[in-house]
Formats: structure tokens, C-alpha cells, sequence
């Protein structure tokens, strides 16, 4: 089985899209591209919409990733687990592909004996700190967001701490939406850690719409642009998700 490159969106809003594209079908577009999309709703004392539920659960159930509704003051935890969580559903995924190419059509983790089950996880758990991954962050910044800009900042520094100890190559991007000038706004370009946004936070300002179809469509250009480049480099240490 091939080193790769798994490719995460990770989402924080608090609310339901409200301009754009369906963020639901984006997701279902980010999945096609060999992308996850990983959706965190945040609660701050008062009780999420149950329309903003159903698209967050939606849209990570569309882009084969991982939802969680969290106050506040659980959101850096919170964050380190649905990735590490989405990490293994999807090696869990790629090693199934690679059983049923083996043993045919019907064959699957689940399936196998215990013992053969224990061999194959910790193959996957290996995977999952030797694998290269790339994580863009989609920081929705509408107006109910400007309490929580302060702990999101600091979980996604956490987050970038907590994934250090891995073999693998880690490359973060940050997308805010809406952005100053547009639907979405690049703030952040690919880096191996997050320790810069202390200083991008505190200029971020909130308000507006929430256009997240927008905002995963322009998370998807952002993976096709690196993937572009790396062909123009030559670069044969990374291969797409379908070719771990």
C-alpha cells in the first residue's frame, strides 16, 4: 500500500448557509475530488437551529467525513478528534478497496476473523501517522461568529500542535467566509503549522452572509491549484487519496 495524501475541509460555522451554491452538493463534489469534509457546528449558550443541524450533518455525511455539534469551551478537542476520527474512517475505507480487490466484491473489514481484524486496524493506525495530509480550514465569519473567533483561533493552534508528533507531512490553509471583498477569502496559504493565526485573528472581521456552498467550492480550487503545481514540479512523494 502506497504513502498518500489524505485531504481534509475542515468546516466551523454556527449556522445555515444563506447565498450560493448548496453546500450539501458541494460536499457530495468535494467527496468525488477524493476530499472529506469534515463539519463543526458551534454552539454558544444558546440552542443551534435545527435547520443549521441538518445541513452541517448533511453536508459531512455528503463529503464521507465527520459532524459534531460543540459549545465553545469543548471546541479544541473537539477539532483534534473529528480529524484524527475522519483520518481512520477514511484509511478504514481505503484498506476495505484494497480487501475487496483481494477477496472479491463482498470482502471487508468488518468481516474478517478478530484476530486478522487486530492486524489490519493496526496497519491503519500506522497509516495514519505515516500518511501526508493536507487540511484546509473553512472559518465561517458571519456576524453570530465574532464571540467564538477567540477559541476557534486557539483550537486550531492546538490542533496544529497535537498533529506534530506525526511521521507524515501536515500542510494547513485557512479560508474565511465571508471574506472582506467576496464570498471567501484566502488568509492563509499552505503552511506545515497554524502558529501565525495569532496574529491574522485579531484583523479578521465578522458580519454578513454565511455562503458556504461558496466557500467548499472554493476550498476544492484550492486542493485542484496544489495538485497542478506538484505535477509542474515533479513531485513523486505525493499521490491522491484513491492511491494510497
Amino acid at each position: 500500500m502506497k504513502k498518500g495524501t489524505l485531504k481534509q475541509i475542515l468546516l466551523l460555522t454556527d449556522g445555515r448557509s444563506n447565498q450560493g451554491e448548496d453546500p450539501v452538493a458541494m460536499a457530495a463534489l468535494a467527496k468525488e475530488q477524493g476530499i472529506t469534509i469534515n463539519v463543526i457546528g458551534i454552539v454558544d449558550g444558546n440552542v443551534i437551529d435545527q435547520d443549521a443541524v441538518a445541513e452541517i450533518e448533511g453536508m459531512a455525511m455528503a463529503g464521507n467525513g465527520v459532524s459534531q455539534i460543540v459549545y465553545s469551551h469543548q471546541l479544541s478537542q473537539t477539532v483534534q478528534m473529528v480529524t484524527r476520527t475522519a483520518m481512520t474512517q477514511t484509511l478504514q475505507g481505503v484498506v476495505n478497496r484494497e480487501l475487496q480487490q483481494i477477496l472479491g466484491k463482498k470482502a471487508s473489514l468488518e468481516e474478517l476473523p478478530p484476530e486478522k481484524r487486530g492486524e489490519v486496524m493496526e496497519v491503519v493506525d500506522e497509516l495514519g501517522e505515516t500518511v501526508n495530509l493536507e487540511i484546509l480550514i473553512l472559518v465561517d465569519t458571519s456576524a453570530s461568529m465574532a464571540p467564538k473567533l477567540p477559541t476557534v483561533k486557539e483550537a486550531l493552534i492546538d490542533l496544529s500542535i497535537s498533529l506534530k508528533s506525526r511521521i507524515g507531512r501536515n500542510q494547513f490553509a485557512l479560508f474565511v467566509f465571508p471574506g472582506k471583498k467576496g464570498e471567501v477569502e484566502n488568509i492563509l496559504d499552505w503552511t506545515p503549522n497554524l502558529d501565525s493565526l495569532s496574529s491574522i485573528f485579531p484583523k479578521l472581521t465578522t458580519g454578513g452572509i454565511t455562503p458556504t456552498g461558496p466557500a467548499i467550492r472554493e476550498a476544492i480550487d484550492k486542493f485542484k491549484q496544489k495538485r497542478s503545481l506538484r505535477s509542474f514540479m515533479l513531485d513523486d512523494e505525493y499521490f491522491d487519496e484513491q492511491q494510497l
